[in-house]
C-alpha cells in the first residue's frame, strides 16, 4: 500500500481519493486552503487527511495533480521542488480556459502541453499524463458506467513511473491490455488536445459518461 498525495479536492480529487482509500492506500488531499470545509468533511468520511497543497505533496510517495489545469503550474511552484522531489506525479488535469465562456479553449497546445510544462519546471519529478481523457465518474471501474471495452492512455518519459501508474490503473478497474502507452511526455499534447473534441461529444451525446475504444484492423 502507498502514501498518495492528491493536489486538488474537487470532484476529480475526491473521486480518485475515495477509490484509493477503498484499496487500502493512505490518502492526503490538498487544497489551497487547509481548512476547506468540503475537503475536511470528505477526509473525515473516508479515513483520509485533508490539508494544504504543500503538506499533501510532502505526505505522498506518489502524487496526483487534480488541480484546475490553468492553475496547476502555479500550484506546483508554490509547493516547491523539495517537496516534489523525484516522485511520480499522475497529471490528470487539462488546461481548459473558460475565460471566454463555453466551450473552453486550451491555454496551451500544439508545441507544448500542461504535462510538459510541469516536467520542464521540475526535471526530477516523474510526470505521467493519465486519465485526463475521461470524466471523473469514468476514471474508476469504467465498465460499471458503460459496458464493453474501454481504452485509456499514458504518456511520460520515465518507463518505471509509467509501469507504476499502469499498475495503479489496473487496480482501479482498467484492463492492462487496454492501457495504451503513447510514448514520451510530448505525447501529452495529443491527450490534452482531445479535450475540445470531448467537449463537443459531451454536448452531442448529452452525457459526460462515455469513453473511446481503439479498434484495429483484424480485431
Amino acid at each position: 500500500m502507498m502514501e498518495i498525495g492528491i493536489l486538488g479536492s474537487g470532484t476529480v480529487g475526491t473521486t480518485l481519493g475515495t477509490a484509493f482509500t477503498k484499496l487500502g492506500h493512505s490518502v492526503t488531499i490538498g487544497s489551497r486552503d487547509a481548512a476547506k470545509p468540503e475537503a475536511l468533511e470528505w477526509a473525515a468520511a473516508h479515513h483520509a487527511h485533508a490539508t494544504d497543497f504543500a503538506e499533501a505533496a510532502e505526505a505522498g510517495e506518489l502524487l496526483v495533480n487534480a488541480t484546475s489545469g490553468t492553475a496547476s503550474l502555479d500550484v506546483l511552484l508554490s509547493v516547491g521542488a523539495e517537496a516534489l522531489g523525484g516522485k511520480v506525479l499522475i497529471d490528470v488535469a487539462n488546461p481548459l480556459d473558460f475565460s471566454a465562456g463555453f466551450p473552453p479553449f486550451l491555454s496551451v497546445s500544439n508545441r507544448t502541453s500542461l504535462a510538459e510544462q510541469l516536467q520542464h519546471a521540475f526535471p526530477s519529478l516523474r510526470v505521467v499524463k493519465a486519465l485526463n481523457t475521461v470524466n471523473a465518474s469514468v476514471m474508476v471501474a469504467p465498465e460499471r458506467i458503460a459496458d464493453g471495452v474501454h481504452d485509456t492512455f499514458l504518456a511520460g518519459d520515465d518507463d518505471d513511473a509509467k509501469a507504476d501508474v499502469a499498475a495503479l490503473l489496473v487496480s482501479l478497474g482498467w484492463r492492462r491490455d487496454r492501457i495504451r502507452d503513447l510514448g514520451g511526455i510530448t505525447a501529452a499534447r495529443g491527450l490534452e488536445m482531445y479535450l475540445p473534441l470531448w467537449v463537443r461529444l459531451m454536448g452531442s451525446l448529452g452525457t459526460a459518461e462515455f469513453n473511446v475504444r481503439i479498434v484495429q484492423a483484424g480485431e
